[in-house]
């Protein structure tokens, strides 16, 4: 394991393990993407190139949370329900639905954004941060 990161593998790919930090970075990177896409389009363009850009971050998404729960020892089909959550409060939760996706979301960021991984390896992959060995 040489501790380096293949960044396109993260965005693009479901299967491994990936540790917290570079977790925290892709979810900023992604969530940047989408604030100044949401930001910079006007109505028209916007509908015309939402078709390509949002399937596109929601697979980014997909792929990059299914990594870290994977690091946690869960299963990768959990990212569904999180970006679902993500999906149904962007703009602002309204009603009861709303308030428990928005239960959903604090409990994946506390469990994906603070928790450490699974120590060693598990039926995932080798643990993505490198051990000292004394």
């Amino acid at each position: 394991m040489s501790g380096q990161i293949d960044w396109v593998e993260l965005f693009f790919s479901s299967t491994g393990r990936v540790a917290r930090t570079p977790f925290l970075i892709a979810v900023a990177v992604l969530t940047t993407i989408a604030v100044i896409y949401e930001a910079s389009m006007g109505p028209t363009l916007h509908w015309l190139t939402g078709w390509v850009v949002y399937p596109g971050l929601l697979f980014s998404a997909a792929c990059v949370l299914s990594k870290r729960l994977h690091d946690r020892g869960r299963s990768g089909w959990l990212a569904a329900i999180v970006i679902l959550a993500l999906i149904a409060v962007w703009s602002q939760p309204f009603n009861f639905i709303d308030a428990v996706f928005t239960v959903v979301i604090i409990w994946a960021a506390v469990e994906l954004g603070v928790m450490g991984g699974e120590q060693g390896a598990n039926r995932y992959g080798p643990n993505p941060v490198r051990t000292v060995q004394v």
